[in-house]
């Protein structure tokens, strides 16, 4: 399946390395411009689904070529800028922006503004399939979890564990629950293959320092963030 294509218009090389990077981690294709005389021209070369545009750029700035943008286009545009005060995010909408992110910002809210944005325009293709809890991000298709830019690669299994849990958050879900997720997906899982597949999702999480996002409430199952005290699944 085609990946979704960010376009990123930054003049600080190593905020678009990071930017780039970190978006990369998504499972999106991302390119960023190389001649800032010249945005448009690439634009049109990489076909973006959606354009990251900063405001203070040489030769022209960003408004001028959101400008020039909305003269072909109606490709989904969000300004990515320290110039974050009321003025320019109501400049930088009227000019035709979809967002605005203000920086020094953290990834995971750039990713999460790109994620909801796309959703929202592209809905219709099924191609984004992503749940989030805390700015954590759990890729049902890409099956895989993102937490603070690490991306951890998962079975099928702990995918569909993880799932039922970003289902629940705050509710214990029992072992039960569970284990009938997974046989209903036509792969026999016993009481013992549960504890297996948990303590390598652990292992998993404590590699990058998140073994506190699933807890345990003795006897009942688990729960997703701080131990669940509310109704059980």
């Amino acid at each position: 399946m085609e990946k979704y294509r960010i376009f990123v218009v930054e003049d600080d090389e190593v905020i678009a390395a990071q930017i780039k990077s970190y978006l990369e981690k998504w499972g999106y294709e991302v390119s960023c411009a190389r001649d800032l005389q010249n945005v448009l021209q690439e634009f049109t070369a990489a076909e973006p689904h959606i354009v990251l545009l900063d405001i203070g750029l040489p030769f022209y700035n960003g408004y001028y070529w959101c400008g020039q943008i909305r003269q072909v286009s109606q490709v989904p545009i969000i300004f990515v800028s320290s110039a974050g005060d009321n003025m320019n995010i109501v400049m930088a909408v009227n000019m035709g922006g979809d967002d605005f992110v203000a920086k020094p910002f953290e990834p995971e809210v750039l990713g999460a503004k790109v994620q909801a944005l796309l959703r929202r325009t592209y809905a219709f293709r099924g191609q984004t399939n992503v749940m989030e809890y805390r700015g954590i991000l759990l890729d049902l298709s890409g099956m895989a979890l993102v937490a603070d830019s690490e991306r951890l690669e998962l079975t099928r299994n702990e995918v569909r564990i993880l799932q039922l849990l970003f289902e629940n958050p705050g509710r214990t879900v029992s072992r039960e629950a569970i284990m009938k997720r997974l046989w209903d997906n036509d792969c026999f899982v016993d009481d013992n293959t549960l504890t297996v597949n948990m303590t390598r999702l652990r292992k998993k999480l404590e590699a990058v320092q998140k073994n506190e996002l699933i807890h345990t409430r003795r006897g009942l199952g688990y729960c997703l963030g701080e131990a669940g005290t509310g109704d059980s699944v």
